[in-house]
């Protein structure tokens, strides 16, 4: 039994090493900036999420804060965990393909979500992301249910979505994929912002965008 508590507990400190390395990476890529934005993976019966209003850089493995599935903090965590916790709860419990959350507030989704605007089919990698767009949730308080509810909403069929006034959430099946997302739909607001410089957008079909969806499905996998 001390033999399988350690290994446990070696396996914990390996994922919140991995965790923290994720934020500071978001920080170093650009996508975010300070203490905004939090990182979060699935671990046994909840998951780890960066603490709430601490820079990455001054931050350990240690502080990374352990919640239940059911939102309970653990009594080993040594900080709050991050005011948005809700949200990472929700999307593992709706989602069982996540298996880490990245949040940020990067300058181009930011400035989308600030006008209520998704990101519609005007490039075909929006299909990367489940559709034919990345949705914008509503507005709500940050750490607040109703942001959360809003999150889930947009995020059907999807693994991003905007947040209004806020920034940006996608998951991805591990830390590297979400970061990796992450940094893709930051991209691909940034093009389309700059499309919407020149005027109206020219978006791809529907019939085109169902095709390229269906191609993303096994895009990237090796034999």
């Amino acid at each position: 039994m001390a033999a399988m508590n350690d290994s446990n507990s070696g396996l914990a400190a390996e994922l919140a090493t991995k965790v923290l390395a994720t934020a500071r990476a978001m920080n170093a890529s650009g996508i975010n900036r300070g203490s905004a934005g939090n990182v979060s993976a699935r671990s046994e019966g909840g998951f780890l999420i960066t603490p709430t209003g601490m820079a990455y850089d001054a931050c350990e493995p240690a502080d990374m804060a352990k919640v239940g599935a059911d939102g309970t903090v653990s009594a080993e965590t040594q900080r709050e965990p991050s005011s948005e916790w809700r949200f990472h709860r929700d999307i593992y419990a709706a989602r069982s393909e996540a298996g880490a959350v990245v949040h940020t507030h990067s300058p181009f989704a930011t400035a989308l979500a600030c006008q209520e605007q998704g990101v519609p089919a005007f490039h075909y990698m929006v299909a990367r992301f489940g559709g034919a767009d990345v949705r914008c949730a509503a507005y709500a308080t940050f750490g607040s249910q109703e942001l959360s509810d809003a999150i889930v909403s947009a995020l059907d069929g999807r693994c991003a979505c905007l947040m209004a006034h806020h920034g940006m959430v996608v998951f991805g099946r591990d830390l590297d994929h979400a970061l990796a997302l992450a940094v893709e739909l930051e991209t691909l607001c940034e093009q389309y912002w700059r499309v919407l410089q020149l005027g109206a957008p020219k978006l791809l079909s529907a019939d085109e965008m169902t095709r390229v969806v269906a191609k993303f499905a096994t895009y990237g996998q090796q034999d």
